[in-house]
């Protein structure tokens, strides 16, 4: 399609050589045929400067270009001729191969050849000679071989454009997954931290609150005993999330993740941390094979268990608080209850983020979690956090 975009400076400057270049034949008296209809030297300048103006279209309109310039060059064949001329019109196809459409690209080349073995032959069945075969050669020099020439530049180019485009989009990928794996690191680090270091803190501020309000030193002391023992334990916890972060750093390596092994100091802890609230925790462990079982299900099974406990001190009323371990075919379930329902004395404030690593952490196995309310057959309600870990091996989401 024509456009009036301004000619590349490559352009004008084919344009400009190639017109300078003819007249210098034509001043010098070199031409390329004798004997035709126009004989007169002066009139093949015509043809020159049609040919060096479509120079200037090359690019911005490549196949106009090419269709005036076959005109010319066919315009050119009645005078003398020039050989800037011919020049030129092979430019005219390399461009309109390399510049033109991509339906243009492939069709120039094999109607050029079509063209090349029609000449050819016909020249041949006409007058066979050996100037019947070099005039084939000669159109296919003129018309074929510049088409060919375009045709593999093009390829080329497509080609490193498609590699360009593909490494770009590799790049993109890449910092995509980066992007993903910062997040989910910082999602998983969001999630230790909270389940490490809100069960402690829990207990810390509902005992300091209730050796605020309670002017018992008894009861202070006791409140007192608790809130070393959690803050001695929240930095113990600290120190080893430290170590996992620091990749075997000068620290030494860190320490092992809680098992389900490590579940009776756990409700031994929150026990005692629940007393004085009227809070009893108890392990009912009903796993026929108590054996270990996947790192990230005991790792999942014992933060789920943290985290219920935590809630539990957190707003549960006095009463009971059971855990449950049952282990039945290639299920792991882990249930903990609570009493529902109000009850007195402090009581630490909850932002729901709990419930949220602990479905987090569920469904990075492929599990399922249920957390809220379920009747009793007594008339009173518990709070029931109930969980269903697979426990075959597999390759497990972190």
């Amino acid at each position: 399609m024509f456009s009036l975009a301004r000619p590349h400076r490559d352009d004008v400057l084919l344009a400009v050589t190639g017109l300078s270049g003819g007249v210098i034949l034509w001043m010098i008296g070199i031409h390329i045929q004798n004997g035709r209809l126009f004989d007169a030297p002066w009139v093949s300048l015509l043809p020159l400067v049609v040919m060096s103006a479509l120079e200037l279209l090359r690019r911005s309109a490549p196949l106009t270009a090419l269709t005036v310039g076959t005109l010319a060059l066919v315009a050119d064949q009645f005078t003398v001729g020039s050989l800037a001329t011919l020049l030129m019109f092979t430019d005219l196809v390399y461009a309109a191969v390399l510049y033109g459409t991509p339906a243009a690209s492939r069709r120039i080349p094999v109607i050029t050849l079509l063209l090349t073995v029609a000449t050819t032959a016909g020249f041949v069945a006409w007058a066979p000679s050996a100037d019947a075969v070099l005039i084939g050669i000669v159109v296919g020099m003129v018309s074929f071989v510049p088409a060919l020439t375009g045709a593999s530049v093009r390829n080329h180019r497509e080609a490193a454009e498609a590699a360009r485009l593909r490494a770009d989009q590799t790049a993109l990928l890449a910092e995509m997954d980066r992007v993903q794996a910062v997040t989910a690191e910082r999602s998983r680090m969001a999630r230790e931290l909270h389940d490490m270091v809100a069960n402690h803190l829990s207990a810390i501020a509902i005992h300091s609150t209730a050796a605020l309000s309670i002017d018992d030193p008894g009861t202070s002391r006791e409140a007192l005993g608790v809130i070393r023992q959690n803050s001695v334990d929240g930095l113990t916890e600290m120190r080893r999330l430290i170590g996992l972060l620091r990749e075997n750093g000068a620290g030494g390596p860190p320490g092992a993740a809680p098992t389900l092994a490590s579940l009776d100091a756990l409700v031994g802890q929150a026990g005692a941390n629940s007393a004085s609230s009227g809070l009893t925790v108890t392990l009912e462990d009903g796993r026929e094979e108590p054996g270990p079982l996947p790192a990230p299900v005991e790792l999942a099974a014992y933060r789920i268990v943290q985290e219920s406990l935590t809630n539990a001190l957190k707003h549960a009323a006095p009463g009971p608080v059971t855990v449950r371990l049952e282990h039945s075919g290639e299920v792991l379930t882990v249930e903990v209850s609570s009493v529902l329902g109000e009850r007195p004395g402090p009581r630490a404030p909850g932002s729901g983020a709990g419930l949220v690593g602990m479905r987090e952490r569920v469904a990075l196995l492929g599990a399922t979690i249920g957390a809220g309310p379920e009747p009793r057959g007594d008339g009173t309600e518990i709070w029931l956090v109930r969980a269903e870990l697979p426990v075959e091996e597999r390759t497990y989401r972190t």
